[in-house]
């Protein structure tokens, strides 16, 4: 089979959900992955940033082997040797009581709503049925009914009705507009991501997160980070939220807790949090599977012992001068933190963000607009010196072939 091949057999026999770049990978290591083909490209979406620690991490990929072949799933109606134990880690390393250990990132902030609820009714006194959660615009939560409801994306929530109520939409980057909202006694929580990636990573300005956590403090209201994206160190820190030296009363992961290797994903909180939920209230058949509990530690461990966090924030500098310096008209707006960046790009002469992707792939590099204009760059944190200005070299090529074709 051809790559062709490959591209109709899944068009023929997937749902149409997602609209791929054509190219039909088979195989990853580090920070490269190679198609049928052979061919080799840096990878600059990381699946999302779910593969910060690189492809096919041998630490995270013998853990996860080690565990198969002994217990891969229980259940949570029975105890396991191994849950207790990446419990305690994850708590230690981010500093709560509990953790709820979940799948996906959308059952970790459909986690989150329940708990920020049920905490609503059960300490802060809210009437039953009457709780509210304040969001920001242009947010991206996930894609189950509920988290489209609070959507301001039509691509996300035309034509899925009826929404769940109890969110109240808010403009993001903005302080008083939450301020505003927090008048409501009936607000239990705000469920914001520190940066909005799927948006075209939107750095919000500096100090307002800060803000915002402290006006939920002042309001008795829950301060939720949605951290699938921004956290395990790909803005430079471990977390997003630690640029500003917060502590979100409950904090969302997911993707890179696994590196990229199984879904895994978590809620994390204080007692006076956590334990508002009782027994046979919520719940996962898979979630905190002996297996993704040891993978879940080894990528952990892989972040803090090659200090990825660091690394994103030096690469992070050197890959945003390299792409400011390249000339050219096409490029309008060059943002970021850490390893999480995004370039605005210009159309000219009928030449958009997917041109560009489209010749970059040719090139050897594969990234992926978002909201038709934006290129997400999101390499994975394993990326060295030389191999960030190789990629900018191959994005200033690209770049430069496409103005030549416009």
């Amino acid at each position: 089979m051809n790559s062709q091949d490959y591209m109709d057999r899944e068009h023929h026999y997937g749902a149409h959900n997602y609209h791929p770049l054509p190219v039909v990978l088979e195989r990853g290591e580090g920070i490269f992955v190679w198609d049928v083909d052979g061919k080799r490209y840096y990878d600059f979406l990381s699946a999302y940033s779910a593969v910060n620690q690189g492809h096919c991490h041998p630490k995270i990929i013998a853990a996860m082997t080690e565990q198969a072949q002994k217990l891969t799933l229980t259940s949570r109606a029975f105890y396991n040797n191994v849950l207790g134990e990446y419990e305690e880690y994850i708590t230690k390393t981010f500093g709560y009581d509990k953790v709820l250990p979940m799948n996906s990132g959308a059952e970790a902030d459909e986690t989150a709503l329940k708990l920020a609820r049920r905490w609503g009714y059960d300490v802060k006194g809210i009437p039953d049925g009457q709780a509210k959660i304040v969001v920001a615009a242009e947010n991206f939560h996930g894609r189950t009914i509920t988290i489209i409801s609070m959507s301001t994306d039509p691509d996300s929530y035309k034509g899925f009705g009826p929404y769940t109520p109890g969110f109240v939409t808010i403009p993001y980057n903005n302080v008083a507009a939450l301020e505003e909202a927090l008048k409501d006694k009936n607000v239990a929580a705000f469920l914001v991501e520190p940066i909005q990636g799927e948006a075209g990573v939107f750095v919000p300005d500096e100090g307002y997160l800060k803000k915002c956590y402290d006006l939920c403090k002042a309001n008795n209201v829950l301060f939720i980070a949605d951290e699938v994206q921004t956290g395990i160190a790909r803005t430079g820190k471990m977390l997003a939220v630690d640029h500003e030296g917060i502590k979100p009363d409950v904090l969302i992961l997911g993707k890179a807790l696994s590196g990229g290797i199984y879904p895994i994903s978590a809620v994390l909180a204080d007692d006076e949090i956590m334990l508002v939920i009782k027994p046979g209230e919520h719940g996962s058949t898979f979630g905190g599977n002996p297996m993704a509990a040891k993978i879940a530690i080894a990528a952990l461990e892989v972040v803090k012992n090659e200090k990825l966090a660091e690394n994103a924030e030096n690469m992070g500098k050197i890959f945003r001068e390299g792409i400011k310096n390249i000339k050219s008209e096409m490029i309008e707006l060059v943002r970021g933190k850490g390893l999480l960046n995004a370039v605005v790009i210009k159309p000219k002469n009928g030449k958009e963000a997917w041109d560009v992707c489209m010749q970059m792939k040719e090139n050897g590099l594969i990234a992926k607009p978002t909201h038709g204009h934006i290129i997400r760059f999101a390499p994975p944190l394993t990326i060295t010196e030389e191999h960030v200005k190789n990629a900018v070299a191959i994005i200033e090529k690209s770049i430069k072939e496409i103005e030549a074709m416009a």
